[in-house]
């Protein structure tokens, strides 16, 4: 796992702009702690900030391979999970390996074929590659969008890499924001290939972008469509069981220390059970590690997304299965710790307003950064298996909107998140409409098979908004924050494979025993204690200290104690100084949420200093 970036200019001479690069990775120092690297050629530079997983010793980068013609250069983030299979055939190829890293692998994997390498890899990643053969760049990224990357076009070539805030540094890249930048970071999804900075842009998952001389043009290698499900019900489970044991076996190949983060719900403890098993056969113990707050156990209040706090169900697992594990333990106090925002807001490079969720994430993984180098992570099960309540709950199914955006619409004019904005910015982006034809052209390029049924379609529909729109916000919050700290976090249900699998299996075999994520429960709940087998979804845990709210005033007060502070051109002033004079214990979680938002993006304001243009 890495930082990368770079430059493509084919009217300037690279090699003399070595500095700007430079600075360009020094943004994402926290990406790669281990080591830093360049690479300059006349019309090309690269970046590099390297987390050392594979080959610690041998991996350096950027690597160069000199062949007839030119050099072929690569500056590459993520991992490939078959690069072990992939180097036997290269060799059986006629390839020569001067390493043991994945790095060399994807590589040789590219002097082999070419752009058609993107395709054979198997794992999470981000990549550019120069061919000096052609005076080509390749930019390529995994198909889920596991990895970020970001570039930006210029009048003779092209700005790239993992962070925007990379790109940002360079003094070609202007730090504006329009309408359609702001419409994106108020929304509740990914919108693919878009991005927040004007002029800048994401490379799409599964696609890649090549720039030359003739500018620059992107394609797909990949997409998520329909194909014949052809076995019963006992075959899917059964495949789907081989799949995660196959997946989880090459995602714990590391040279680094790794653990598993565990929550007590169905996901994290499948993906724990079957490590530790994994594990077990090599003599080894697993590792966990979860989070909870101080006193949370003792004075837990059951609501509607959290019927009952995680560390009892963590505690079964542990004891389940005899791993290493320890409970991160957090004091509330540490959402409210404005260097613990700084840093969350800086990683993210944009306000998404849960601070509730990212600064605990964040400090769970800073924790884990003292022993570990690698984790994996159950995200993404939901989406894969149909694990929300939503996907069961017909009206949310069958509305013309995202269906996790539906409570939130419901209550649109009369919510908190709309109230907070200021009210002209709000006439401008009509976020309400902008959110409903988002939906509609999402939901048009949804393909379905010859003869599917209206039900059969809806779901489908919903499967693949999940999994190309939701799925991607959780990604990225999960790799910027984890990332902030150094930690690579691997994401087996993410696997290309399982999630082709499961989402064409029939709607009535992914919830054939009338539960949520029935196949993952029959797939690993013989090896799960009772208790968790038969949970009930809880999300990432949050304070429920009645003392936070008090504590978000004070820090907006803070923040806005100057009348002219520009995040009022987002928020509004009469919202704010309601809110401020309320009694804490009066604050409900909708206000509060909407609180934590203005004070993230107030937070933003101050650190990225935008430019907002809305003519």
């Amino acid at each position: 796992m890495c930082g990368i970036t770079g430059w493509l200019s084919f009217e300037r001479d690279l090699r003399a702009e070595r500095a700007a690069v430079a600075a360009m990775s020094q943004t994402m120092a926290c990406r790669g702690p281990d080591a830093e690297g360049g690479w300059a050629d006349r019309h090309i530079a690269f970046g590099h900030r390297r987390l050392a997983v594979i080959d610690v010793e041998g991996g350096a980068q950027p690597m160069r391979a000199e062949v007839p013609g030119g050099s072929v250069v690569t500056t590459y983030s993520g991992e490939a999970y078959n690069f072990a299979e992939l180097r036997a055939e290269l060799r059986g190829r006629g390839h020569r390996f001067a390493t043991s890293s994945d790095t060399e692998v994807v590589l040789r994997g590219y002097l082999e074929w070419g752009e058609a390498v993107a395709g054979r890899l198997e794992g999470m990643y981000a990549f550019a590659i120069w061919d000096g053969r052609d005076e080509k760049l390749v930019m390529v990224r995994d198909r889920l969008g596991i990895k970020p990357f970001f570039f930006s076009p210029t009048g003779d070539g092209v700005l790239f890499g993992s962070e925007a805030k990379a790109i940002l540094a360079h003094p070609l890249a202007k730090r504006v924001i329009k309408a359609d930048g702001l419409r994106e970071m108020l929304n509740g999804w990914n919108t693919p290939g878009a991005g927040i900075w004007s002029g800048m842009r994401e490379v799409r998952p599964g696609s890649l972008v090549v720039a030359d001389r003739s500018g620059v043009r992107e394609r797909r290698y990949w997409e998520l469509g329909p194909a014949e499900h052809t076995d019963d019900l006992d075959a899917t489970v059964a495949t789907t069981r081989e799949l995660l044991d196959d997946i989880v076996a090459h995602q714990l190949v590391a040279d680094v220390p790794r653990c598993v983060l565990l929550s007590g719900g169905l996901d994290s403890s499948s993906l724990t059970v079957v490590a530790a098993r994994r594990l077990a056969a090599h003599g080894e113990r697993v590792h966990t590690y979860s989070v909870d707050f101080v006193g949370r156990n003792e004075s837990f209040r059951p609501d509607q997304m959290r019927a009952t706090p995680d560390s009892p169900f963590v505690h079964d697992v542990a004891g389940h299965i005899g791993s290493v594990h320890e409970d991160i333990v957090l004091p509330y106090t540490s959402m409210t710790d404005w260097e613990n925002r700084k840093a969350v807001i800086a990683a993210r490079d944009f306000p998404v307003g849960m601070a509730d969720v990212d600064v605990p994430l964040y400090m769970l993984f800073k924790a884990i950064r003292e022993h570990s180098t690698v984790a994996l992570s159950g995200e993404g099960a939901d989406e894969v298996f149909a694990g929300y309540p939503w996907f069961h709950v017909p009206e949310f199914a069958n509305a013309d909107v995202y269906p996790w955006m539906v409570p939130v619409l419901a209550a649109w004019d009369d919510s908190n998140a709309n109230a907070m904005m200021n009210p002209d910015l709000r006439a401008a982006l009509d976020l309400e409409t902008y959110f409903k034809d988002s939906y509609r052209d999402a939901a048009a390029t949804v393909e379905s098979p010859p003869g599917e049924t209206e039900q059969e379609r809806r779901m489908r529909v919903m499967c693949h908004l999940h999994l190309t729109r939701f799925l991607p916000m959780l990604l990225d919050r999960k790799d910027r924050i984890s990332m902030a700290v150094g930690l690579e976090v691997r994401v087996p249900y993410c696997d290309h494979r399982l999630v082709e699998y499961v989402y064409n299996t029939p709607w009535a075999m992914k919830t054939f025993d009338g539960r949520e994520k029935s196949l993952l429960r029959a797939a690993a709940g013989d090896l799960l204690p009772a208790s968790v087998r038969d949970r009930v979804k809880s999300p990432f845990p949050a304070t429920q200290d009645e003392r936070y709210a008090a504590e978000l005033q004070q820090m907006a007060r803070e923040l806005t104690a100057d009348a002219d502070h520009p995040v009022f051109r987002f928020a509004n002033r009469a919202w704010a100084e309601e809110v401020l004079r309320a009694d804490p214990a009066d604050i409900d979680d909708s206000t509060r949420e909407a609180l934590d938002r203005m004070i993230d993006i107030a937070t933003w304001v101050d650190l990225y200093q935008p430019e907002i243009e809305l003519g």
